[in-house]
C-alpha cells in the first residue's frame, strides 16, 4: 500500500490536504460556533481591508480573457497545432455549465434578487415601505454582475495556462506548472506542493459548501411536493443516495459519465427555464431582463472597479465588502476546481474558442437564467406580497412555483419535482468532476488516474457535506464556506503569478500564421450557370 501511494499519489500533496480536512472537520464538529467567529472575522478583515486586491484581480482577469480572444495568442491551441477536440461543443458547453454554474445559479436564480430588492445596493432605494419597483432592474443587474463575466474570467485564467502548459507544454496538470518558467523545479518541490494543497483546501470545501447548500435545497423540495420533513435523518439519506449516483458515475468515466449527465441536464434544464418563462409574467420578465442586462453592460466597467469608501458612502460600501467582494474571494477559490476541470475538458480547442465558449456562453445563460427565474420572483414579491424575503433561501424558488401553478397545483408540483431533478443532476455533476480535480492535484498532476481513486474522493466529498451539516448543521457549512473565501486571497496572488508564468511562456510562443485561402485559377473556379 505504501508503495502504490508513493508511485500514485504526491504524498505531501496527499498528506497534508487529508490532515488539514480531518482536523478541520473534527474542529467544525465540537466547536462550531468558535470555528465560525474565527472564519467570518478573517473573512470580514479580508474583505474590508484587502477587499481591493480581489476587486482589481478580477477585473484584470476579464481583460486579460478578453485581450487573449482578440489578441493573435488566440490562434494557439491547448495542444499540439494537429490537435482537435476531444468533445463535441455542445458537451463540452454541457460540462463546463454544470460543474462551473448550475447548482448556484438553480439556488441563487431566486434568492439573490430577492436579497438586492429588500437590501440594494444605492441608498436612494432604502425606503421604510418595504422595496420599490424601481430597484427590481438594479437588483437583477446587481446579480448579473455576480454571476456573469467575472466568474468565468476568473476560470479562464487558471484554466487556459494550466491547459497550455499541460497540453502544449506536457507538464502535469498542476496549477504548479503554471509557476515553471517563474521558479523552474521548484514548481515541482514543496512551494508548488504548498500551492496544490491550498488548490485540495479550496475545491474540497467549496464543493462540500455548495453540496451542502444544494442538500438543503432538495430537502426543502422534497417538503414541498411529498410533505418529507425537513430533519437531517433526510438530509443524510439525500447525500447517501446522491453521492452513490456521483460514484456510479465516477466509474463510468468522464465519457460515459459526466458528459451524459451533463447533455442530459442541460436539456433538462432548458425545458424548466421554458415552462416557468411560458407560465410566467412574461411580459414582466422580459422588461426586467433585457433592462437589467442592458444597465449590467452599461455599468460593467465603473462595477467592475468600484470599491466604496465606508467614509463617502458607508451603505454601497457594507453592500460590496458583503457580496461584490465576498463572490470575487469566493470564485476564486472556487478556481482550481473548475479552471483544471476546464483545462481536462479543453484539449485540442485554441485560446479563442476556450475564451469565447468559457465566457460569452455561459453569461448568455445566467441573463436568461436570471431573467426567468429571478424576474418572476421580483414580481411576485413586488405585486403579489409574496413574502420571498421572510422565507428560507432554498424554498424561494418553490413558493414561485406555487404562486405561478396556482390555478393547477398538481402541474405547479410537477414542475418543482423537475426543479429537484435538475439540483440532483447538478449535484451528481459537481461531485464527480470535483473527484477527478482532487485526484488529479494529488496524485501529481495525471489526467487519467486509476477510477478507484477518483471513487474514493467522490465519497470523502460526500462524507465531508455529511459529516458538517449533519453534526455541524448550517453554522458549520457557513464556516467551511467562509473559511473557502479566506483561501481565495492567496490564490489570487498565486494566480497572478501563474498568468506571469503563461506571459512568460508566449513570449517565446511560435503563434500559428493566419493562413488566408489563395485565389482559385481559372481550372479550378465552378463552371458557370448556363
Amino acid at each position: 500500500m505504501r508503495t502504490y501511494l508513493r508511485e500514485h499519489t504526491n504524498p505531501a500533496v496527499f498528506g497534508v490536504s487529508g490532515a488539514v480536512i480531518i482536523a478541520f472537520l473534527a474542529i467544525g464538529i465540537v466547536a462550531t460556533d468558535p470555528l465560525l467567529d474565527a472564519t467570518t472575522a478573517t473573512r470580514d478583515w479580508i474583505s474590508s481591508e484587502l477587499g481591493w486586491l480581489y476587486v482589481l484581480s478580477t477585473t484584470f482577469f476579464l481583460g486579460l480573457a478578453v485581450f487573449m480572444m482578440l489578441s493573435r495568442f488566440g490562434r494557439i491551441r491547448l495542444g499540439p497545432d494537429d490537435s482537435r477536440p476531444e468533445f463535441s461543443t455542445l458537451a463540452w458547453f454541457a460540462m463546463l455549465f454544470t460543474t462551473g454554474m448550475g447548482i448556484g445559479l438553480v439556488f441563487w436564480g431566486v434568492s439573490e434578487p430577492i436579497h438586492h430588492l429588500t437590501w440594494p445596493r444605492d441608498a436612494d432605494y432604502l425606503v421604510d415601505d418595504g422595496p420599490v419597483p424601481e430597484a427590481a432592474n438594479e437588483a437583477l443587474a446587481l446579480s448579473l454582475f455576480h454571476w456573469s463575466f467575472h466568474p468565468w474570467a476568473i476560470y479562464i485564467a487558471l484554466g487556459m495556462s494550466l491547459g497550455y502548459f499541460a497540453f502544449r507544454k506536457g507538464l502535469p496538470l498542476r496549477p504548479a506548472s503554471a509557476l515553471y518558467p517563474l521558479i523552474g523545479e521548484r514548481a515541482f518541490g514543496w512551494p508548488g506542493n504548498i500551492v496544490d494543497i491550498l488548490a485540495v483546501f479550496g475545491t474540497i470545501f467549496g464543493l462540500a459548501t455548495s453540496l451542502g447548500l444544494g442538500t438543503l435545497q432538495i430537502n426543502g423540495g422534497l417538503t414541498h411536493v411529498f410533505g418529507i420533513p425537513s430533519n437531517s435523518t433526510v438530509q443524510s439519506v439525500i447525500i447517501i443516495v446522491i453521492t452513490s449516483i456521483a460514484l456510479l458515475s465516477v466509474l463510468a468515466g468522464i465519457d460515459k459519465g459526466i458528459r451524459r449527465l451533463s447533455v442530459i441536464n442541460l436539456w433538462l434544464a432548458f425545458l424548466l427555464l421554458v415552462v416557468v418563462f411560458l407560465f410566467g409574467p412574461k411580459l414582466f420578465m422580459i422588461s426586467t431582463m433585457t433592462t437589467s442586462a442592458g444597465e449590467y453592460l452599461g455599468n460593467l466597467v465603473p462595477w467592475s472597479l468600484s470599491f466604496p469608501s465606508p467614509l463617502t458612502d458607508p451603505q454601497a460600501a457594507d453592500w460590496t465588502t458583503t457580496w461584490s467582494v465576498f463572490y470575487w474571494g469566493w470564485w476564486i477559490s472556487w478556481a482550481p476546481f473548475v479552471g483544471i476541470f476546464l483545462a481536462r475538458i479543453s484539449y485540442g480547442r485554441t485560446i479563442r474558442e476556450f475564451v469565447i465558449g468559457a465566457l460569452f456562453a455561459p453569461v448568455a445563460v445566467s441573463i436568461l437564467w436570471f431573467g426567468v427565474f429571478g424576474g418572476s420572483g421580483l414580481y411576485y414579491e413586488l405585486y403579489e406580497n409574496a413574502g420571498l424575503a421572510g422565507l428560507d433561501e432554498e424554498d424561494r424558488a418553490f413558493r414561485v412555483m406555487d404562486l405561478m401553478f396556482s390555478f393547477a397545483p398538481a402541474l405547479g408540483d410537477a414542475v418543482s419535482l423537475l426543479l429537484i431533478v435538475v439540483v440532483t443532476i447538478f449535484f451528481v455533476t459537481s461531485s464527480d468532476s470535483g473527484s477527478l480535480v482532487v485526484d488529479t492535484l494529488t496524485n501529481g498532476g495525471d489526467t487519467h488516474p486509476v477510477r478507484w481513486q477518483r471513487a474514493f474522493w467522490a465519497v470523502a466529498e460526500g462524507a465531508v457535506t455529511l459529516i458538517l451539516l449533519v453534526l455541524g448543521g448550517e453554522n458549520a457549512l457557513e464556516a467551511l464556506q467562509a473559511a473557502s473565501v479566506v483561501t481565495g486571497l492567496p490564490f489570487a496572488l498565486i494566480l497572478l503569478f501563474m498568468l506571469w508564468g503563461l506571459g512568460r511562456a508566449l513570449a517565446k510562443e511560435r503563434v500559428p500564421k493566419l493562413v488566408r485561402p489563395e485565389r482559385p485559377t481559372e481550372d479550378q473556379r465552378p463552371p458557370a450557370k448556363p
